[in-house]
């Protein structure tokens, strides 16, 4: 830390016990060194950890960040690239840990700290001009709850790859594709897909289904069965590496699907699964009930499947009915009406919000962003939202120039008051492409709806 550095950070701290304030940025007459940046660290009060940077020529606007599922570590911003960038152009940012001693799955406590850091960061530094938060994949949805909560504290917010929809649309749809492995690729198995009691038994159910995926791939029929676990897990058909499959490559598309399975994707839901029902605690998804015959209609898969199954000599009606007669999964009622207090968006906006998305993406599928739209027009909110799209496979896969040029379009909603055309596909890409950086692919786009029918839950647990 520079010597002007450390003058600044005691004349902050001196300043705020006399009055509980200090200058929110430099004078301008100060020549501070353009690369040097103060940072500061905290504790909250549930024992999360805050960590801020704030560089010397800022600029007045502080980045609250959400970060995604995984550690509860404090995180300032979504790469280390895109830090660099943002500092250099003056912005502070700030983040929290969540709650170390709950789930990974953090969202009892997430929006929560996120105001808490945002008050202790003020503390030290003063009230910027302006506040912005960000989220990243889980964060994205915490970051959707500050755009909803926010208003008077957070002047707007920008989603990455955000899991908008929800933990209970998550859980479910993800159950949908689990139960189709374990019912039809593993006939007579006992193969338990909730309530797991340790994360060593949702790796354990991973492996299985996973397993079972890898032996179908060699068959015809298998393929056929592995392309519809991957409609109901709305699977992009477009995986890294690979060229984008001709829209009636049936062949090619459940190829490069399986390429997510054999890349591990089932252990990840598995445990992003375990880790949602000990936030919530229990199991908030369900299968008792569904249509399963209907469910498919409604997927943007569905001719893949059915041309798939004719190819394979299957008859797809009789194994939709199969899994719609064994579906016995009920949900318990408390973690449903905890997951809709913690783990949901889109009950409206409070303040302008830019959501980003890839098309491919394996992890949060594109198609929550239908979701979530759909709920925040329902809501009346629907002017206050853009959401921007970028041609690429991949969770969270965007450059840094995509990523600064949103945030850019996002702070011209906010100075004008109007998203005018900077949040266009054509806007953005200019945008990004001008920052001279690493590239960008913004691309005009609307998601299909999101598979994941179901009405109200059982109140019936069953396993």
């Amino acid at each position: 830390m520079s010597s002007r550095t450390r003058l600044r950070v005691a004349l902050a701290a001196l300043a705020t016990l006399a009055s509980g304030a200090i200058a929110p940025f430099p004078s301008p007459a100060a020549q501070a060194d353009p690369a040097a940046t103060t940072h500061l660290t905290g504790n909250l009060s549930d024992g999360a950890t805050w960590i801020a940077e704030v560089p010397d020529r800022w600029n007045g606007t502080l980045l609250l960040f959400s970060h995604g599922f995984g550690p509860t570590v404090a995180k300032d911003a979504p790469s280390d690239a895109v830090r660099t960038e943002l500092l250099a152009e003056g912005y502070a940012m700030a983040g929290s840990s969540y709650d170390p001693r709950g789930s990974m799955w953090a969202m009892n406590s997430a929006e929560r700290d996120q105001f808490a850091t945002l008050d202790a960061v003020t503390a030290k530094i003063g009230t910027p001009r302006r506040t912005l938060a960000v989220g990243q994949s889980m964060g994205g949805l915490v970051n959707a709850q500050i755009a909803r909560d926010g208003a008077g504290r957070v002047d707007g917010a920008l989603g990455l790859c955000g899991l908008v929809a929800g933990g209970t649309d998550l859980d479910n749809y993800q159950l949908d594709a689990e139960y189709t492995i374990a019912r039809l690729l593993l006939p007579g198995q006992d193969v338990r897909l909730v309530r797991f009691g340790s994360a060593d038994d949702a790796a354990a159910t991973a492996k299985k289904l996973t397993d079972a995926v890898t032996a179908a791939q060699t068959t015809p029929q298998g393929r056929a069965r592995v392309a519809l676990a991957a409609a109901f897990l709305n699977l992009p058909a477009w995986a890294p590496g690979k060229d984008r499959p001709a829209p009636t490559d049936w062949a090619g598309q459940e190829e490069q699907q399986y390429t997510w399975f054999a890349q591990g994707i089932l252990s990840f839901v598995e445990g992003g699964r375990y880790a949602v029902e000990q936030s919530v605690g229990g199991n908030n998804s369900w299968n008792r009930g569904v249509d399963y015959t209907r469910l498919l209609a409604g997927s943007v898969h569905a001719p893949q499947v059915r041309a798939l199954y004719r190819t394979a000599g299957l008859d797809l009606r009789a194994d939709l009915t199969s899994l719609a007669q064994g579906a016995s999964i009920a949900a318990d009622p408390a973690a449903v009406r905890t997951a809709q207090r913690t783990s949901s968006a889109g009950q409206g906006l409070g303040v302008p919000l830019l959501d980003v998305h890839t098309i491919a993406d394996n992890l949060v599928p594109v198609e929550q962003e239908r979701q979530f739209g759909d709920r925040v027009r329902r809501a009346g909110n629907g002017a206050m939202l853009r959401q921007a799209y970028v041609e690429r496979q991949g969770h969270c896969t965007f450059t840094t120039a995509e990523t600064v040029a949103a945030l850019h379009a996002l702070e011209h909603r906010v100075t004008t008051g109007h998203w005018d055309d900077a949040a266009t596909p054509a806007a953005l890409q200019r945008s990004a492409t001008a920052l001279g950086l690493d590239g960008a692919a913004y691309v005009p786009y609307r998601p299909a709806r999101l598979t994941v029918g179901r009405g109200r839950p059982e109140n019936t647990a069953s396993h």
